[in-house]
């Protein structure tokens, strides 16, 4: 047993994995915190179940239906820009509701970053695959000593891994905002071209 131990803290990956580790059980500690103060209240599923309605119906009323066309465009037009409204409102106001208990989100967040920062200062955890342009660079190597551009810190591995698994619990664990929502499909979302 006594072998066990210098054995493990000999292998190469240990920092990284260590990074990894705990960048995926805070992600787990961030979502059930979420899931105790947002996600199970009644007013976040009635904003959700709201915006699903608003979504739907501006979904059909933008459809083209062959007896639809009988009908006024212009109240058609208003209708559609009456149900707009209310879907951008209600994805103000679960915007607003989530945002009110982020902080405690953030506070596990921020403790946990320095933490981590405290145990890894100055200390290289990953090897890049490739030599990152200057911008990422600043990221990758920040607080390491050394020129070499491929050292990759703590904090850039923490945020990657940060990044990828919180969206990814997200999805798995069914938090992903509603389709009508602000943000809702996500940081490269495009439009679908038949709705404009």
């Amino acid at each position: 047993m006594a072998t066990a131990i210098p054995l493990f803290a000999s292998f190469k990956y240990t920092d990284s994995l260590t990074v990894v580790g705990i960048s995926f059980c805070t992600a787990l500690v961030c979502k059930a915190i979420s899931w105790i103060l947002i996600y199970r209240t009644s007013s976040y599923k009635s904003l959700k179940s709201s915006i699903d309605k608003a979504s739907r119906k501006l979904e059909t009323m933008k459809t083209d239906n062959p007896s639809s066309k009988l009908t006024n465009k212009k109240s058609k037009t208003k209708k559609i820009d009456c149900v707009e409204s209310s879907l951008k409102e209600s994805s103000r106001d679960l915007s607003l509701f989530k945002f009110k208990f982020g902080a405690v989100v953030a506070l596990v967040l921020f403790v946990v970053f320095g933490l981590l920062n405290s145990l890894f200062e100055g200390k290289v955890v990953a090897k890049l695959p490739f030599h990152p342009v200057t911008i990422v660079r600043k990221m990758s190597h920040r607080g390491l000593k050394g020129d070499d551009s491929t050292d990759c810190s703590m904090a850039f591995l923490y945020l990657l891994c940060s990044i990828s698994i919180r969206t990814n619990l997200q999805k798995f664990l069914g938090f992903s905002p509603p389709r009508g929502a602000a943000g809702a499909g996500g940081l490269f979302h495009m439009p679908d071209p038949k709705t404009n």
